[in-house]
């Protein structure tokens, strides 16, 4: 099969930061459809008084939200991990299990209720930015894995449309990270150079999977993306973890993750659902820096339209991820769709 033959005939490719494989059928994005279909989110007010969320209102547990005019972080008041939890005894043999001992924490990125990150413009972006660093070394300093990360709409499970995103910490490595971590050190070791680092550089050379190229940073759909409209954040520079960023380099990405979540929603004119979130180091855990580069994953369900959603079910549970367009039709759709935000503009595209 040649290289052109990917746009069209079914194959696999090979997913270098987990080392798996992704079945590509493209010609199965032509299928009728009369499944499930997505009911669109509803527009938001600037301030809902029932919203656990907004300055001032009162959350689940009886504290109240302070009149925050920026990015205001909070532990979780129903957090996954506990710190300070009687510890759960080790077990050993067949059924394994270990204690495991975390903090969660909630970034509201503004005080307006109808925000998000593709509508907060490049000061709170800017914001948001200055906050996943600051948390990230501060709870690095303690904790073994720091994890930023979003849930956008309800159809990914988020409990609340105010604009948010969780940091949840662990003392333990959790397993797609040290999946990644091991693919990064094996890859190190057998060409001498950053596997990230080469994708990048990879990339850019071939432009068919860019949707951003910045000058500190590259946005591409992955040559091996599962959900349809993936991406991948991707600094230019040896970068370990947000730590490492730069003040020019925050600033850029902020111009960067506007531009890119701008152009998710103007791609189907909704409020696009994904999973975000950053994979890199906590701290100055030099045991763990060797051949490790700070990425940003964003995975986004939709697939045709704002109603049609791909589902991770059947095959891809039980043999091995699958995906329909390809991921060069992905990147060409995303780069078309980027400008101003389409709530903004008169723009019919």
């Amino acid at each position: 099969m040649t290289v052109d033959d990917t746009e069209s005939g079914v194959h696999r490719r090979f997913d270098l930061l987990q080392g798996e494989w992704v079945l590509v059928s493209p010609h199965r994005d032509r299928r009728p459809w009369q499944g499930q279909v997505e009911v669109p989110e509803p527009l938001l007010s600037t301030h809902d008084p029932d919203c656990h969320l907004c300055p001032g209102n009162r959350r689940a547990n009886g504290a109240r939200n302070p009149d925050y005019a920026g990015v205001f972080v909070f532990d979780n008041d129903f957090p996954a991990l506990l710190d300070g939890a009687p510890e759960v005894s080790a077990a050993a043999g067949m059924f394994r299990s270990e204690p495991v001992r975390g903090r969660c924490r909630v970034l509201c990125y503004s005080p307006r209720h109808d925000q998000s990150l593709a509508r907060l413009g490049e000061s709170g972006l800017s914001a948001v930015v200055a906050a996943w660093q600051r948390e990230t070394i501060d709870l690095g300093a303690r904790w073994r894995w720091v994890q930023c990360f979003e849930n956008r709409g309800a159809s990914m499970g988020c409990s609340s449309p105010h604009p948010h995103g969780q940091i949840w910490t662990m003392d333990a490595l959790p397993t797609l990270v040290r999946r990644e971590r091991e693919q990064q050190r094996q890859y190190l070791d057998e060409w001498g150079r950053g596997l990230l680092l080469d994708v990048v550089a990879a990339e850019a050379e071939a432009g068919t999977r860019v949707v951003i190229d910045d000058r500190d940073w590259l946005v591409v759909v992955p040559y091996w993306a599962r959900w349809p409209f993936e991406t991948l954040i991707l600094p230019r520079r040896p970068m370990p973890g947000l730590a490492w960023m730069g003040d020019a380099e925050a600033a850029s990405l902020a111009g960067v993750l506007g531009d890119l979540f701008r152009a998710y929603d103007n791609l189907f004119r909704c409020a696009f659902p994904y999973s975000f979130g950053w994979h890199g180091l906590p701290g100055a855990r030099q045991s763990d820096v060797a051949g490790w580069q700070l990425h940003g994953h964003c995975y986004p369900p939709l697939l045709r339209s704002a109603g049609i959603r791909k589902f991770m079910v059947g095959f891809e549970m039980l043999a091995e991820a699958q995906r329909d367009i390809t991921p060069e039709t992905a990147a060409a759709r995303l780069r078309a769709a980027r400008g101003p935000h389409w709530q903004t503009t008169t723009d019919t595209r």
